[in-house]
């Protein structure tokens, strides 16, 4: 299978415009831990013959810790550079892993000139399924085990995005167990509003770990998420609770890409 990646500015230079441009983020491009999600969305990318690219090191951060950080003239500045960089491109359709790219490409670049078709790859996986071009097959390594899946609250409460992420779980032949706060009333990581990047404010007992003792209870061998930040809290929540050598945390991505042996 090929695993070569198009890059945006050499298919320009060819006189070549792809169908849909992957945006990568900056965890899918330099987090240790999601580089691999990256890579899975690639090879399964590929395997469809998708007419993609990457923007590779045109590529810049969304704005988005600035914007929820309070910094809003920092935000405009970076947004203003990405989209003068897109519409160059003349980039109509984007497709990435990350809700918080996903949100801010989508709800927030439109008003800077910014105007795209944007999805996240949770939907753009669910229609490959139900186009047919992704035909999991049967008896795959993931079925009958215990899956759990945590809504990102920007995929969830911000866009209304719930089932389609379920969807692509349910071609698993997994068993999909929902934790007891979920879909609307789901609860939140604790790395929205850029508490990613910063410690937690004191308290009896930090966000994500509550959130991982919810996964625990439900009795999943697997958290799926569809988020760069969710994957990373939900991980640190698994050690906090000493059970990564019992429970794994995957992207949806990474589950399809796994179960194809990509």
């Amino acid at each position: 299978m090929d695993n070569n990646v198009p890059i945006m500015s050499e298919l320009a230079a060819a006189n070549k415009e792809p169908e849909i441009l992957f945006w990568v983020g900056c965890a899918g491009s330099f987090d240790e831990r999601y580089k691999s999600v990256t890579v899975a969305f690639a090879k399964i990318l590929n395997k469809l013959k998708i007419n993609y690219a990457v923007l590779g090191p045109e590529e810049a951060c969304t704005g988005d810790p600035a914007k929820r950080a309070g910094n809003e003239f920092l935000f405009q500045m970076m947004a203003v550079n990405n989209i003068q960089l897109l519409n160059g491109y003349n980039i109509k359709k984007i497709v990435t892993a990350c809700p918080h790219c996903f949100n801010t490409i989508k709800n927030e670049y439109p008003s800077l000139g910014g105007n795209y078709e944007v999805i996240h790859h949770s939907v753009f996986l669910q229609q490959l399924i139900d186009e047919g071009k992704i035909k999991l097959k049967e008896g795959g390594d993931f079925k009958g085990k215990k899956i759990t899946y945590h809504d990102s609250c920007y995929l969830g409460r911000s866009n209304n995005i719930y089932e389609a992420p379920r969807k692509v779980l349910e071609t698993l032949d997994a068993e999909l167990i929902e934790m007891k706060r979920c879909r609307t009333k789901g609860l939140c990581c604790g790395a929205g509003g850029a508490q990613m990047f910063k410690e937690p404010e004191p308290g009896k007992k930090d966000v994500n770990v509550e959130r991982t003792e919810e996964a625990l209870n439900t009795g999943a061998e697997i958290i799926a998420s569809a988020c760069p930040f969710c994957m990373t809290m939900l991980s640190d929540g698994v050690k906090n609770k000493e059970k990564e050598q019992s429970v794994k945390v995957y992207d949806i991505a990474e589950l399809i890409a796994k179960n194809e042996n990509l």
